[in-house]
Protein backbone atom coordinates (compact mmCIF):
# COMPACT_ATOMS: atom_id res chain seq x y z
CA UNK A 1 0.00 0.00 0.00
CA UNK A 2 1.27 3.47 -0.81
CA UNK A 3 1.44 6.51 2.03
CA UNK A 4 -1.69 7.89 1.40
CA UNK A 5 -2.00 11.66 0.60
CA UNK A 6 1.78 12.37 0.26
CA UNK A 7 2.47 15.19 -2.18
CA UNK A 8 5.38 16.04 -4.74
CA UNK A 9 5.98 19.56 -6.14
CA UNK A 10 3.94 18.08 -8.55
CA UNK A 11 1.12 16.47 -7.35
CA UNK A 12 0.77 12.95 -5.07
CA UNK A 13 3.07 9.57 -5.26
CA UNK A 14 1.23 6.90 -7.66
CA UNK A 15 1.01 3.75 -5.59
CA UNK A 16 4.43 2.12 -5.55
CA UNK A 17 7.33 0.19 -3.24
CA UNK A 18 9.44 2.06 -0.93
CA UNK A 19 12.15 2.97 -3.01
CA UNK A 20 10.24 4.64 -5.38
CA UNK A 21 9.05 6.91 -2.53
CA UNK A 22 12.04 7.96 -1.11
CA UNK A 23 13.87 8.69 -4.31
CA UNK A 24 10.48 11.16 -5.65
CA UNK A 25 11.24 12.71 -1.52
CA UNK A 26 14.74 12.90 -2.70
CA UNK A 27 14.29 15.10 -6.15
CA UNK A 28 12.59 17.19 -4.06
CA UNK A 29 14.29 18.17 -1.62
CA UNK A 30 17.63 18.37 -4.26
CA UNK A 31 15.39 20.42 -6.71
CA UNK A 32 15.79 23.83 -8.47
CA UNK A 33 14.40 25.53 -5.50
CA UNK A 34 16.73 23.90 -2.55
CA UNK A 35 19.31 26.29 -1.11
CA UNK A 36 21.97 23.62 -1.64
CA UNK A 37 21.19 23.72 -5.08
CA UNK A 38 21.00 27.30 -5.80
CA UNK A 39 24.21 27.97 -3.94
CA UNK A 40 25.93 26.86 -6.74
CA UNK A 41 24.36 28.83 -9.20
CA UNK A 42 25.49 32.05 -7.67
CA UNK A 43 28.53 34.03 -6.65
CA UNK A 44 29.69 36.40 -4.06
CA UNK A 45 27.25 37.64 -1.43
CA UNK A 46 24.64 35.80 -2.68
CA UNK A 47 26.59 32.37 -2.76
CA UNK A 48 27.68 33.41 1.03
CA UNK A 49 23.76 34.13 2.00
CA UNK A 50 22.64 31.01 0.15
CA UNK A 51 25.20 29.06 2.15
CA UNK A 52 23.96 30.41 5.14
CA UNK A 53 20.80 29.59 4.47
CA UNK A 54 21.59 25.85 3.84
CA UNK A 55 23.23 25.92 7.32
CA UNK A 56 19.79 27.47 8.77
CA UNK A 57 17.95 24.65 6.78
CA UNK A 58 20.35 22.05 8.05
CA UNK A 59 19.80 23.14 11.81
CA UNK A 60 16.12 23.15 11.25
CA UNK A 61 16.56 19.54 10.21
CA UNK A 62 18.07 18.49 13.37
CA UNK A 63 15.19 19.90 15.39
CA UNK A 64 12.45 17.89 13.18
CA UNK A 65 12.59 15.83 9.75
CA UNK A 66 9.83 12.87 10.14
CA UNK A 67 6.85 12.65 10.84
CA UNK A 68 5.84 9.01 13.16
CA UNK A 69 2.65 7.26 14.18
CA UNK A 70 1.26 7.91 17.30
CA UNK A 71 0.13 4.56 17.88
CA UNK A 72 2.79 1.95 16.34
CA UNK A 73 5.79 4.66 16.30
CA UNK A 74 6.95 4.04 12.67
CA UNK A 75 8.52 6.99 11.16
CA UNK A 76 7.41 8.66 7.82
CA UNK A 77 8.97 11.31 5.39
CA UNK A 78 7.84 14.97 6.13
CA UNK A 79 5.01 15.27 3.58
CA UNK A 80 1.73 15.64 3.13
CA UNK A 81 0.55 12.58 4.46
CA UNK A 82 -1.32 11.99 7.97
CA UNK A 83 -2.19 8.28 8.78
CA UNK A 84 -0.04 5.57 8.97
CA UNK A 85 -0.56 2.99 6.18
CA UNK A 86 0.04 0.05 8.76
CA UNK A 87 -2.98 0.60 11.51
CA UNK A 88 -4.19 3.91 10.12
CA UNK A 89 -3.49 6.16 13.57
CA UNK A 90 -2.46 9.48 12.78
CA UNK A 91 0.95 10.25 12.33
CA UNK A 92 2.48 13.59 13.94
CA UNK A 93 5.61 15.85 13.84
CA UNK A 94 9.00 13.42 15.13
CA UNK A 95 10.97 16.22 16.87
CA UNK A 96 14.61 15.59 18.26
CA UNK A 97 14.03 16.95 21.45
CA UNK A 98 18.39 16.37 22.72
CA UNK A 99 19.20 18.98 19.70
CA UNK A 100 16.13 21.25 20.78
CA UNK A 101 17.17 21.71 24.29
CA UNK A 102 20.82 22.46 23.39
CA UNK A 103 19.72 25.54 21.18
CA UNK A 104 16.16 26.94 22.91
CA UNK A 105 16.46 28.36 26.78
CA UNK A 106 13.93 31.27 28.12
CA UNK A 107 17.11 33.54 27.17
CA UNK A 108 16.92 33.34 23.52
CA UNK A 109 12.80 33.20 23.43
CA UNK A 110 12.05 35.80 25.24
CA UNK A 111 14.97 37.80 22.98
CA UNK A 112 12.65 37.62 20.29
CA UNK A 113 9.74 39.04 18.64
CA UNK A 114 6.25 38.62 20.26
CA UNK A 115 4.77 36.19 18.08
CA UNK A 116 3.92 32.09 17.99
CA UNK A 117 7.55 31.75 16.31
CA UNK A 118 9.55 32.45 19.07
CA UNK A 119 9.10 28.68 20.13
CA UNK A 120 10.37 28.41 16.26
CA UNK A 121 12.66 24.83 17.33
CA UNK A 122 9.29 23.24 18.39
CA UNK A 123 7.31 23.59 15.17
CA UNK A 124 7.42 21.55 11.67
CA UNK A 125 8.98 23.81 9.26
CA UNK A 126 12.50 23.13 7.68
CA UNK A 127 12.64 26.96 6.92
CA UNK A 128 11.31 30.52 8.02
CA UNK A 129 8.03 31.43 8.47
CA UNK A 130 6.27 32.71 5.60
CA UNK A 131 2.71 32.93 6.21
CA UNK A 132 1.89 33.95 9.97
CA UNK A 133 4.97 36.13 10.58
CA UNK A 134 2.78 37.95 13.08
CA UNK A 135 0.12 35.78 14.97
CA UNK A 136 0.19 35.06 18.35
CA UNK A 137 1.46 36.05 22.14
CA UNK A 138 -1.56 37.26 22.83
CA UNK A 139 -2.66 38.98 26.25
CA UNK A 140 -2.83 36.21 29.44
CA UNK A 141 -5.57 38.38 31.10
CA UNK A 142 -5.45 38.51 35.12
CA UNK A 143 -9.14 38.39 35.53
CA UNK A 144 -9.81 39.01 39.12
CA UNK A 145 -13.58 39.88 38.48
CA UNK A 146 -14.43 36.77 36.69
CA UNK A 147 -11.97 35.20 39.68
CA UNK A 148 -14.58 36.28 42.05
CA UNK A 149 -17.69 35.18 40.01
CA UNK A 150 -16.35 31.95 39.74
CA UNK A 151 -16.00 31.68 43.03
CA UNK A 152 -12.08 30.66 42.37
CA UNK A 153 -8.72 32.10 44.12
CA UNK A 154 -7.58 32.91 40.90
CA UNK A 155 -8.34 32.88 37.04
CA UNK A 156 -6.60 34.05 34.03
CA UNK A 157 -8.01 34.48 30.72
CA UNK A 158 -6.04 33.58 27.47
CA UNK A 159 -7.35 35.52 24.83
CA UNK A 160 -6.93 34.67 21.15
CA UNK A 161 -10.11 36.82 20.95
CA UNK A 162 -7.39 39.70 19.65
CA UNK A 163 -5.27 37.13 17.29
CA UNK A 164 -4.06 37.95 14.23
CA UNK A 165 -5.30 38.57 11.84
CA UNK A 166 -8.70 36.66 12.08
CA UNK A 167 -9.32 37.20 15.77
CA UNK A 168 -9.07 33.22 16.89
CA UNK A 169 -6.86 30.27 17.56
CA UNK A 170 -7.14 28.83 14.55
CA UNK A 171 -4.56 31.84 13.02
CA UNK A 172 -1.56 29.56 14.84
CA UNK A 173 -2.64 26.33 13.11
CA UNK A 174 -3.33 27.97 9.79
CA UNK A 175 0.44 29.85 10.19
CA UNK A 176 1.80 26.71 10.66
CA UNK A 177 -0.05 24.53 8.06
CA UNK A 178 0.41 27.12 5.35
CA UNK A 179 4.37 27.49 5.72
CA UNK A 180 4.88 23.92 5.44
CA UNK A 181 2.84 23.89 2.72
CA UNK A 182 4.77 26.37 0.53
CA UNK A 183 7.76 24.38 1.20
CA UNK A 184 6.28 20.85 -0.37
CA UNK A 185 5.20 23.05 -3.03
CA UNK A 186 1.38 23.44 -2.81
CA UNK A 187 -0.28 26.19 -4.91
CA UNK A 188 -3.57 25.42 -3.17
CA UNK A 189 -4.59 25.21 -0.21
CA UNK A 190 -7.80 23.89 1.87
CA UNK A 191 -9.94 23.25 4.48
CA UNK A 192 -13.10 21.61 5.81
CA UNK A 193 -14.35 24.14 8.72
CA UNK A 194 -16.90 24.91 11.04
CA UNK A 195 -15.86 28.95 10.48
CA UNK A 196 -12.94 30.12 12.13
CA UNK A 197 -10.71 27.74 10.46
CA UNK A 198 -12.13 28.66 6.97
CA UNK A 199 -11.67 32.48 7.86
CA UNK A 200 -8.20 31.89 8.89
CA UNK A 201 -7.20 29.80 5.85
CA UNK A 202 -9.24 32.29 3.21
CA UNK A 203 -7.16 35.10 5.24
CA UNK A 204 -3.57 34.26 5.34
CA UNK A 205 -3.86 32.11 1.69
CA UNK A 206 -4.73 35.75 0.61
CA UNK A 207 -1.95 37.17 2.62
CA UNK A 208 0.60 34.56 0.90
CA UNK A 209 -1.01 34.47 -2.74
CA UNK A 210 -2.07 30.96 -2.93
CA UNK A 211 -5.53 30.12 -4.13
CA UNK A 212 -7.63 28.92 -1.46
CA UNK A 213 -11.32 26.52 -1.17
CA UNK A 214 -13.05 26.71 2.10
CA UNK A 215 -15.83 23.75 2.60
CA UNK A 216 -18.30 24.55 5.36
CA UNK A 217 -22.07 23.47 6.57
CA UNK A 218 -24.17 25.45 4.62
CA UNK A 219 -26.27 26.69 8.11
CA UNK A 220 -22.93 28.40 9.25
CA UNK A 221 -23.31 31.85 10.88
CA UNK A 222 -23.36 34.57 8.09
CA UNK A 223 -20.70 36.51 10.13
CA UNK A 224 -18.61 33.86 9.45
CA UNK A 225 -19.36 33.26 5.90
CA UNK A 226 -18.83 37.05 5.13
CA UNK A 227 -15.44 37.12 6.90
CA UNK A 228 -14.22 34.58 4.49
CA UNK A 229 -15.57 35.29 1.66
CA UNK A 230 -14.06 39.33 1.80
CA UNK A 231 -10.75 37.81 1.08
CA UNK A 232 -11.08 36.48 -2.40
CA UNK A 233 -11.77 32.69 -1.61
CA UNK A 234 -13.74 29.72 -2.49
CA UNK A 235 -16.58 29.03 -0.39
CA UNK A 236 -18.62 26.35 -1.14
CA UNK A 237 -21.68 25.65 2.03
CA UNK A 238 -22.24 21.37 2.22
CA UNK A 239 -25.48 20.13 2.75
CA UNK A 240 -24.85 18.12 5.68
CA UNK A 241 -23.36 18.41 9.13
CA UNK A 242 -19.50 18.95 9.65
CA UNK A 243 -18.30 15.18 9.24
CA UNK A 244 -20.43 15.25 6.09
CA UNK A 245 -17.89 18.22 4.71
CA UNK A 246 -14.50 16.68 6.36
CA UNK A 247 -15.64 13.33 4.56
CA UNK A 248 -15.80 15.12 1.67
CA UNK A 249 -12.90 16.96 1.90
CA UNK A 250 -10.87 14.06 2.72
CA UNK A 251 -11.94 12.46 -1.38
CA UNK A 252 -11.32 15.83 -2.84
CA UNK A 253 -8.09 16.28 -1.60
CA UNK A 254 -7.02 12.54 -2.92
CA UNK A 255 -8.42 13.52 -6.75
CA UNK A 256 -7.29 17.07 -6.59
CA UNK A 257 -4.00 16.81 -4.65
CA UNK A 258 -4.50 20.21 -2.77
CA UNK A 259 -3.25 20.66 0.80
CA UNK A 260 -5.78 20.49 2.95
CA UNK A 261 -4.50 22.20 6.29
CA UNK A 262 -6.78 19.19 8.79
CA UNK A 263 -6.45 16.53 6.48
CA UNK A 264 -3.18 15.93 4.76
CA UNK A 265 -1.45 18.35 6.15
CA UNK A 266 -2.76 17.87 9.96
CA UNK A 267 0.26 16.40 11.16
CA UNK A 268 1.46 20.51 10.95
CA UNK A 269 -1.59 22.07 11.48
CA UNK A 270 -2.31 20.28 14.59
CA UNK A 271 1.16 21.50 15.77
CA UNK A 272 0.32 25.08 15.87
CA UNK A 273 -1.87 24.99 18.91
CA UNK A 274 0.83 23.92 20.86
CA UNK A 275 2.13 27.94 21.30
CA UNK A 276 -1.26 28.26 22.89
CA UNK A 277 0.43 26.32 25.82
CA UNK A 278 3.98 27.58 25.49
CA UNK A 279 2.41 31.16 25.56
CA UNK A 280 0.49 30.71 28.68
CA UNK A 281 3.61 29.04 30.77
CA UNK A 282 5.95 32.07 29.30
CA UNK A 283 3.48 34.69 30.49
CA UNK A 284 2.58 33.42 34.10
CA UNK A 285 6.38 33.37 34.71
CA UNK A 286 7.44 29.90 33.35
CA UNK A 287 4.96 27.98 35.22
CA UNK A 288 2.90 25.58 34.09
CA UNK A 289 -1.33 26.45 35.46
CA UNK A 290 -2.35 24.10 37.98
CA UNK A 291 -5.97 24.26 36.26
CA UNK A 292 -6.88 24.87 32.52
CA UNK A 293 -10.05 24.54 30.87
CA UNK A 294 -10.28 24.20 27.00
CA UNK A 295 -13.20 24.26 24.70
CA UNK A 296 -13.35 20.96 22.52
CA UNK A 297 -14.34 20.55 18.98
CA UNK A 298 -12.41 17.76 17.82
CA UNK A 299 -10.27 18.12 20.99
CA UNK A 300 -6.96 18.48 19.36
CA UNK A 301 -6.50 21.71 20.47
CA UNK A 302 -6.77 20.46 24.77
CA UNK A 303 -4.64 17.53 23.59
CA UNK A 304 -1.66 20.11 22.14
CA UNK A 305 -1.89 21.86 25.08
CA UNK A 306 -1.42 19.09 26.81
CA UNK A 307 1.97 18.23 24.91
CA UNK A 308 3.10 21.79 24.86
CA UNK A 309 3.55 21.08 29.11
CA UNK A 310 5.26 18.24 28.26
CA UNK A 311 7.60 19.59 26.06
CA UNK A 312 8.73 22.46 28.08
CA UNK A 313 9.02 20.66 31.11
CA UNK A 314 11.13 18.14 28.72
CA UNK A 315 13.69 20.51 27.76
CA UNK A 316 13.48 22.18 31.50
CA UNK A 317 12.02 25.34 30.64
CA UNK A 318 9.67 25.13 33.40
CA UNK A 319 9.67 23.01 36.75
CA UNK A 320 7.52 19.71 36.75
CA UNK A 321 4.72 20.40 38.56
CA UNK A 322 0.89 18.61 39.29
CA UNK A 323 -1.74 20.41 36.86
CA UNK A 324 -5.09 18.97 35.98
CA UNK A 325 -6.47 20.08 31.87
CA UNK A 326 -10.08 20.12 32.00
CA UNK A 327 -12.84 19.85 28.69
CA UNK A 328 -15.64 21.99 27.51
CA UNK A 329 -18.28 21.14 25.01
CA UNK A 330 -21.76 21.97 24.35
CA UNK A 331 -24.58 19.65 25.36
CA UNK A 332 -25.81 19.42 22.05
CA UNK A 333 -22.41 18.27 21.00
CA UNK A 334 -20.95 16.49 23.79
CA UNK A 335 -19.00 13.30 22.27
CA UNK A 336 -15.74 13.54 24.47
CA UNK A 337 -17.38 15.02 27.24
CA UNK A 338 -19.92 12.06 27.54
CA UNK A 339 -17.03 9.55 27.11
CA UNK A 340 -15.12 11.09 29.51
CA UNK A 341 -18.37 11.30 32.65
CA UNK A 342 -18.68 7.71 31.54
CA UNK A 343 -15.25 6.38 32.54
CA UNK A 344 -14.24 5.27 28.50
CA UNK A 345 -12.13 6.41 25.77
CA UNK A 346 -15.18 5.31 23.82
CA UNK A 347 -16.36 7.91 21.45
CA UNK A 348 -19.58 7.25 20.65
CA UNK A 349 -20.36 10.02 17.45
CA UNK A 350 -23.42 12.83 17.45
CA UNK A 351 -24.79 12.42 13.96
CA UNK A 352 -26.93 15.41 14.26
CA UNK A 353 -25.19 18.17 16.83
CA UNK A 354 -28.03 20.93 17.79
CA UNK A 355 -26.04 23.70 19.80
CA UNK A 356 -25.67 27.40 19.28
CA UNK A 357 -21.82 26.87 19.66
CA UNK A 358 -21.59 26.02 16.01
CA UNK A 359 -17.53 26.50 16.14
CA UNK A 360 -17.50 23.19 18.70
CA UNK A 361 -20.19 20.87 16.46
CA UNK A 362 -18.19 18.23 15.28
CA UNK A 363 -19.98 14.89 16.17
CA UNK A 364 -17.18 12.08 14.75
CA UNK A 365 -13.93 14.38 17.02
CA UNK A 366 -10.85 13.37 15.21
CA UNK A 367 -9.16 13.35 18.66
CA UNK A 368 -11.42 12.68 20.62
CA UNK A 369 -9.34 9.50 22.38
CA UNK A 370 -6.84 10.91 22.90
CA UNK A 371 -8.26 14.41 24.52
CA UNK A 372 -10.22 11.74 26.89
CA UNK A 373 -6.70 10.12 27.44
CA UNK A 374 -5.16 13.66 28.14
CA UNK A 375 -8.00 14.43 30.69
CA UNK A 376 -7.31 11.27 32.52
CA UNK A 377 -3.91 11.33 32.55
CA UNK A 378 -3.50 14.76 34.23
CA UNK A 379 -6.68 13.85 36.73
CA UNK A 380 -8.88 16.70 34.55
CA UNK A 381 -12.78 16.39 33.98
CA UNK A 382 -15.07 17.89 31.27
CA UNK A 383 -18.22 19.42 31.40
CA UNK A 384 -20.79 20.59 28.97
CA UNK A 385 -23.12 23.30 28.95
CA UNK A 386 -27.09 23.95 27.32
CA UNK A 387 -27.71 27.18 24.64
CA UNK A 388 -28.38 29.34 27.86
CA UNK A 389 -25.45 28.76 29.46
CA UNK A 390 -23.19 29.04 27.03
CA UNK A 391 -25.22 32.89 26.38
CA UNK A 392 -24.79 33.72 30.14
CA UNK A 393 -20.93 32.51 29.96
CA UNK A 394 -20.73 34.75 26.97
CA UNK A 395 -22.29 37.53 28.91
CA UNK A 396 -20.21 37.33 32.23
CA UNK A 397 -16.93 37.20 30.57
CA UNK A 398 -18.01 40.33 28.51
CA UNK A 399 -19.31 42.32 31.36
CA UNK A 400 -16.46 40.91 34.25
CA UNK A 401 -13.16 41.35 32.40
CA UNK A 402 -14.18 43.06 28.73
CA UNK A 403 -13.73 40.26 26.73
CA UNK A 404 -16.09 39.24 24.11
CA UNK A 405 -15.95 35.99 23.09
CA UNK A 406 -17.55 33.93 20.70
CA UNK A 407 -19.87 31.16 22.12
CA UNK A 408 -17.51 28.98 22.23
CA UNK A 409 -15.97 31.09 24.86
CA UNK A 410 -18.94 30.91 26.51
CA UNK A 411 -19.29 26.96 26.84
CA UNK A 412 -15.40 27.50 28.41
CA UNK A 413 -16.58 29.81 31.27
CA UNK A 414 -19.88 28.01 31.71
CA UNK A 415 -18.27 24.67 32.32
CA UNK A 416 -15.17 26.38 34.51
CA UNK A 417 -18.34 27.80 36.74
CA UNK A 418 -19.69 24.02 36.98
CA UNK A 419 -16.30 22.65 37.61
CA UNK A 420 -15.67 25.07 40.52
CA UNK A 421 -19.03 24.00 41.64
CA UNK A 422 -18.91 20.18 41.63
CA UNK A 423 -15.39 20.96 43.26
CA UNK A 424 -13.15 19.88 40.43
CA UNK A 425 -11.21 22.82 40.24
CA UNK A 426 -10.80 23.59 44.22
CA UNK A 427 -11.85 27.08 44.87
CA UNK A 428 -8.47 27.89 46.37
CA UNK A 429 -6.48 27.09 43.37
CA UNK A 430 -5.94 29.05 40.08
CA UNK A 431 -7.03 27.96 36.47
CA UNK A 432 -5.97 29.30 33.00
CA UNK A 433 -9.38 30.19 30.42
CA UNK A 434 -8.32 29.27 26.86
CA UNK A 435 -10.81 31.90 25.13
CA UNK A 436 -10.60 31.29 21.53
CA UNK A 437 -12.59 33.37 19.49
CA UNK A 438 -14.04 36.84 19.23
CA UNK A 439 -17.19 37.15 19.65
CA UNK A 440 -18.21 39.20 16.57
CA UNK A 441 -17.81 36.25 14.86
CA UNK A 442 -21.58 34.77 16.62
CA UNK A 443 -23.53 37.50 17.69
CA UNK A 444 -26.54 35.53 16.35
CA UNK A 445 -26.54 33.66 19.22
CA UNK A 446 -27.16 36.71 21.46
CA UNK A 447 -30.18 38.16 19.34
CA UNK A 448 -33.24 38.31 21.77
CA UNK A 449 -31.06 37.52 24.61
CA UNK A 450 -29.67 41.30 25.37
CA UNK A 451 -31.36 44.31 26.07
CA UNK A 452 -32.21 47.01 23.57
CA UNK A 453 -31.09 50.60 23.74
CA UNK A 454 -32.95 52.89 25.97
CA UNK A 455 -34.63 55.78 23.71
CA UNK A 456 -35.17 59.37 24.76
CA UNK A 457 -35.46 62.91 23.13
CA UNK A 458 -32.55 65.11 23.33
CA UNK A 459 -33.44 66.28 26.75
CA UNK A 460 -31.76 66.55 30.21
CA UNK A 461 -35.27 66.11 32.35
CA UNK A 462 -36.13 62.76 29.73
CA UNK A 463 -32.69 61.27 30.67
CA UNK A 464 -33.17 61.75 34.37
CA UNK A 465 -36.34 60.58 34.28
CA UNK A 466 -34.80 57.96 32.97
CA UNK A 467 -32.26 57.21 35.56
CA UNK A 468 -34.51 57.78 38.42
CA UNK A 469 -36.99 55.22 36.69
CA UNK A 470 -34.45 52.90 36.53
CA UNK A 471 -34.88 52.14 33.28
CA UNK A 472 -31.62 51.47 32.16
CA UNK A 473 -31.27 48.21 33.80
CA UNK A 474 -35.20 47.01 32.38
CA UNK A 475 -35.26 47.36 29.14
CA UNK A 476 -36.49 45.07 26.48
CA UNK A 477 -34.61 42.34 25.56
CA UNK A 478 -33.11 42.32 21.22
Amino acid sequence: MGLLGCQTQSGAFPKGDASERMRGFAVRVLSRRDPLFLAGERTGHDQVRHREGARERAMAEKFFSQLKCRECGRTYPALATHVCEFDFGPLEADYNYSAIGAALNRKVIESRPGTMWRYRELLPIVGDPTVGQQVGFTPLVKADRLAKALGVKACYVKNDTVNHPTLSFKDRVVAVALSRARELGFKVVACASTGNLANSVAANAASAGMESWVLIPADLEQNKVLNSIVYGTNVVGIEGAYDAVNRLCSEIAGKYGWGFVNVNLRPYYAEGSKTFGYEIMEQLGWRIPRHTVVCMASGSLLTKIHKAYGEFTKLGLVEKDGFSIHGAQATGCNPITAARKGGTDLIRPVPHPKTIAKSLAIGTPADGYYAVKSMAKTGGWSEDATDEEIIAGVQLLAETEGIFAETAGGVTVACAKKLVATGKIPKDEEVVLCITGHGLKTVEALTGHLAAPSKIKPSLKEFDSLISSGLAKARVKV
